[in-house]
């Protein structure tokens, strides 16, 4: 499998699961000759800042999107036009009508597009998905989720503008997968200055409510740590971990019910690892593909409501 890798920021933590792979060869793209080349040789890659011949060599099978995110939308659209298959990094787009459009181009391309939903691969997350799916503790009352964090990447901002779609997105998934849309949605903020604030949202549902906060206002000693707590009509199952920049979060899940509490038994944590795999099983056919576009378009559609609410129309 030969993959363009397009970016040299975030692109790093998908770069250091290609490198560890012995069945991929990959070719880092960036604007910046040297700094691609210095980035890319970190993982034994070969560099280019020619960006078309990602698209026009045909020696690529896969073009992994690691770009800001107003660019996303048109270069899935390219390398589909390209025959490619896509993996973006998220959110899909940053607006539903360029998601919408990726969507169908993705329905109708016959190759694959995949979204990075790395949280769908979080095992406390599948733990969660798993109990409203299997109804272990009955309906879903209450969701809270957790993310505060101290600035951890150099040079990038965590203020009020860019919050909402690049650190909560995630949870706007769980929340979407596990209860839907919510009926209303409510938003207090605070920001210390442009580059750190915190998002405190509610959200109502018909017979249940769900909150998401994140935060970037802790200090460095703190690092980045993130939970949940879902109350279900027999039971409560909570989690808390922290995580770096390798994304490998350490945490554990407590199930608690009237009759006992017992942490559960989950496999280790390694969601980008586990994406990219799941990426490649789909494209070797031995996986359906869970992170397809149209799967997460509610998640995408409560996103941008809540960034509308804090920042007001793009």
């Amino acid at each position: 499998m030969k993959i363009a890798l397009l970016g040299t920021g975030f692109g790093q933590a998908h770069a250091a699961v290609y490198a560890a792979r012995g069945d991929v060869e990959v070719v880092m793209f960036g604007r910046d000759p040297q700094k691609t080349a210095k980035v890319a040789g970190q993982f034994g890659f070969a560099s280019s800042t020619d960006m078309d011949s990602a698209f026009e060599d045909a020696s690529f099978d896969l073009v992994d999107i690691c770009l800001p995110i107003p660019l996303h939308a048109q270069h899935v659209l390219r390398a589909l036009d390209a025959d490619k298959h896509v993996l973006v990094e998220l959110p899909l787009a940053d607006n539903m009508d360029d998601a919408k459009r990726v969507a169908e181009a993705a329905a109708h391309s016959g190759k694959h597009v995949f979204v990075d939903m790395f949280e769908r691969f979080i095992p406390a997350n599948q733990a969660l998905f798993d109990a409203v799916r299997e109804n272990t503790y009955g309906r879903l009352e209450q969701l809270t989720l957790w993310n505060l964090t101290a600035h951890l990447w150099p040079g990038a901002s965590l203020g009020l503008k860019v919050l909402p779609l690049d650190a909560m997105h995630s949870d706007m998934d769980i929340i979407t997968r596990t209860l839907g849309l919510p009926r209303d949605l409510t938003v207090t903020t605070v920001a210390r200055d442009e580059d750190s604030g915190a998002i405190d949202a509610a959200f109502r549902f018909d017979d249940a409510a769900a909150r998401s906060s994140v935060s970037s206002l802790m200090p460095k000693a703190w690092g980045a740590r993130g939970g949940y707590t879902a109350a279900f009509e027999h039971g409560v199952l909570d989690t808390s971990s922290t995580m770096g920049f390798d994304g490998k979060p350490t945490g554990t899940v407590t199930a608690y019910t009237d009759e006992d509490t017992r942490e559960l038994d989950l496999p280790p944590a390694d969601q980008y690892t586990a994406m990219i795999s799941h990426v490649m099983d789909v494209l070797a056919g031995k996986a359906e593909n869970q992170i397809a576009p149209d799967s997460v378009l509610d998640a995408l559609r409560l996103t941008l409501a809540l960034d509308q609410k804090v920042n007001g129309p793009r």
